[in-house]
């Protein structure tokens, strides 16, 4: 399948037009500059579906919408897909409130009933639990998104879907991997596709191709209605910052190297790295045929 010819003749036709397009495009731009974008991140993200087989046996999903631009971005770009008849998958969208102070709670609702999409508010008090179990100074991150995953793992079974739909971008990623590698010990990052423990949840990541700054651009351009998250937002010095500070030097030095980073996490080479669990060291012998890697 050519996937890149396959958007563009897709986006080509009549209903490409933003004026019968899905109502949450009622107001894009109309420019060249912004369809490119928006061809650029759908092709990324049918990519992501074909190379991790995510629309294999999938009936509906459940988005996770925090109000950052990464999620509006993701439900933007479903939509846009299940309206051109690419993405044969029931689409409900779901914000977790939880409890942060003056967090702007009618600003979801009346966005998603504006622009006609079926959605699901949960009122969660998380908050009090993150500031009760984390000490002063801490960041709150893990905890919190550890107890927004496990509510969000419920709710996308009682509303009977066969996956949680996340924004996490090809930034979030790279970070996570990073993070692992320095902190952890280890090598692993952020799957496109997961199994959940129980097995009877898929975690999928449609925008793992996506670039960060073109979602941003692409937030600014819709003009979605953001909800900064004061919990965390607001601490400095987070680890997960350091390496996208890292990164972004790395690629104004090395324009194009997040793009080969991200390619190298796709092609890994058990035999050529440390791990004797991956691959059988103590059976290699000299004389013998070098067992390839998968």
């Amino acid at each position: 399948m050519n996937i890149a010819a396959d958007i563009a003749d897709e986006l080509e036709r009549p209903n490409a037009d933003s004026a019968i397009a899905h109502a949450l495009f009622a107001e894009a731009p109309n420019s060249v500059s912004f369809n490119k974008l928006r061809k650029r991140l759908l092709r990324n993200v049918r990519q992501a579906f074909d190379d991790f087989a995510m629309l294999k046996g999938q009936k509906r999903w459940l988005i996770g919408l925090s109000g950052g631009k990464d999620s509006y971005g993701l439900l933007a770009l479903l939509l846009d897909l299940q309206w051109r008849g690419l993405l044969p998958v029931e689409l409900i969208a779901c914000n977790l409130d939880q409890g942060q102070p003056n967090f702007p709670k009618h600003i979801l609702p009346e966005y998603l009933t504006k622009v006609g999409v079926k959605h699901r508010i949960e009122y969660r008090d998380t908050y009090s639990i993150v500031k009760e179990k984390v000490p002063e100074g801490a960041t709150y991150c893990s905890l919190c998104s550890r107890l927004r995953r496990g509510n969000l793992y419920r709710i996308a079974k009682e509303e009977g879907c066969d996956a949680l739909v996340l924004g996490h971008h090809r930034e979030d990623i790279l970070e996570t991997f990073f993070m692992n590698l320095f902190h952890g010990g280890r090598l692993a990052s952020m799957p496109a596709k997961l199994l959940n423990d129980e097995g009877n949840l898929m975690v999928l990541r449609p925008l793992a191709y996506c670039a960060e700054d073109d979602m941003a651009k692409f937030a600014v351009a819709m003009q979605f209605p953001i909800i900064p998250c004061d919990l965390c937002g607001s601490q400095d010095g987070l680890q997960r910052n350091a390496m996208k500070d890292m990164l972004a030097d790395i690629e104004r030095r090395m324009p194009g190297r997040k793009d080969t980073m991200l390619r190298a996490l796709a092609h890994v080479n058990p035999s050529h790295l440390l791990d004797p669990k991956l691959f059988d060291f103590g059976g290699l012998m000299a004389g013998e045929t070098v067992p390839k890697s998968e």
